[in-house]
Protein backbone atom coordinates (compact mmCIF):
# COMPACT_ATOMS: atom_id res chain seq x y z
CA UNK A 1 0.00 0.00 0.00
CA UNK A 2 2.76 2.32 1.13
CA UNK A 3 4.76 1.86 -2.67
CA UNK A 4 0.87 2.97 -4.25
CA UNK A 5 1.27 5.81 -2.22
CA UNK A 6 4.84 6.83 -2.89
CA UNK A 7 4.20 5.91 -7.08
CA UNK A 8 1.15 7.80 -7.04
CA UNK A 9 3.03 11.18 -5.41
CA UNK A 10 6.30 10.46 -7.99
CA UNK A 11 3.93 9.90 -11.05
CA UNK A 12 1.62 12.84 -10.66
CA UNK A 13 4.25 15.57 -9.84
CA UNK A 14 7.37 13.84 -12.59
CA UNK A 15 4.82 13.25 -14.90
CA UNK A 16 1.08 14.24 -15.02
CA UNK A 17 1.43 17.37 -14.01
CA UNK A 18 2.64 18.51 -17.42
CA UNK A 19 -0.54 17.58 -19.04
CA UNK A 20 -3.10 17.70 -16.21
CA UNK A 21 -2.11 19.72 -13.09
CA UNK A 22 -6.03 18.81 -11.86
CA UNK A 23 -5.01 14.78 -12.46
CA UNK A 24 -2.09 15.25 -10.85
CA UNK A 25 -3.76 16.87 -7.61
CA UNK A 26 -6.28 13.70 -7.82
CA UNK A 27 -3.72 11.57 -7.62
CA UNK A 28 -2.23 13.27 -4.59
CA UNK A 29 -5.65 13.30 -2.79
CA UNK A 30 -6.03 9.66 -3.60
CA UNK A 31 -2.55 8.90 -2.00
CA UNK A 32 -2.99 10.86 0.71
CA UNK A 33 -6.01 9.12 1.71
CA UNK A 34 -4.62 5.91 1.42
CA UNK A 35 -2.61 5.58 4.80
CA UNK A 36 -5.67 5.97 7.04
CA UNK A 37 -8.01 3.91 5.18
CA UNK A 38 -5.56 1.39 5.16
CA UNK A 39 -4.68 1.91 9.09
CA UNK A 40 -8.76 1.88 9.66
CA UNK A 41 -9.69 -1.17 7.87
CA UNK A 42 -6.63 -3.10 9.34
CA UNK A 43 -7.45 -2.60 12.69
CA UNK A 44 -11.27 -3.59 12.42
CA UNK A 45 -12.31 -6.01 14.76
CA UNK A 46 -13.32 -9.66 13.76
CA UNK A 47 -17.06 -10.98 14.14
CA UNK A 48 -15.94 -13.12 17.02
CA UNK A 49 -13.80 -10.71 18.85
CA UNK A 50 -15.85 -10.54 21.83
CA UNK A 51 -13.78 -8.39 23.78
CA UNK A 52 -16.57 -6.32 25.50
CA UNK A 53 -17.71 -9.25 27.44
CA UNK A 54 -14.56 -10.42 28.32
CA UNK A 55 -15.98 -12.01 32.24
CA UNK A 56 -12.12 -10.22 33.50
CA UNK A 57 -13.72 -6.82 33.41
CA UNK A 58 -15.90 -7.99 36.03
CA UNK A 59 -13.84 -9.40 38.29
CA UNK A 60 -11.64 -7.16 40.66
CA UNK A 61 -9.15 -10.38 41.03
CA UNK A 62 -8.42 -11.41 37.51
CA UNK A 63 -4.49 -10.83 37.87
CA UNK A 64 -4.45 -13.21 40.58
CA UNK A 65 -3.41 -16.62 39.62
CA UNK A 66 -6.63 -19.34 38.41
CA UNK A 67 -8.01 -15.81 36.78
CA UNK A 68 -6.26 -14.55 33.95
CA UNK A 69 -6.76 -16.99 30.96
CA UNK A 70 -3.83 -15.52 29.22
CA UNK A 71 -0.87 -16.17 31.89
CA UNK A 72 -0.19 -19.61 33.58
CA UNK A 73 -1.61 -20.70 36.66
CA UNK A 74 1.31 -20.49 38.61
CA UNK A 75 2.28 -18.57 41.69
CA UNK A 76 5.53 -16.82 42.43
CA UNK A 77 8.27 -19.02 43.88
CA UNK A 78 8.51 -18.35 47.66
CA UNK A 79 11.87 -18.14 49.97
CA UNK A 80 11.65 -20.65 52.73
CA UNK A 81 9.60 -19.59 55.83
CA UNK A 82 12.35 -19.47 58.84
CA UNK A 83 9.26 -18.45 61.30
CA UNK A 84 10.44 -17.29 64.71
CA UNK A 85 11.13 -20.53 66.10
CA UNK A 86 13.37 -19.78 69.51
CA UNK A 87 14.44 -22.65 71.60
Amino acid sequence: MMGVCLGLFVLAWGVVRFFSVGAAIGMCVVAMLIPPLAAVFANRRDPEDDWWEDPRWDDPEWDKPGHDRDRPDREPPRAPDRGDRRQ
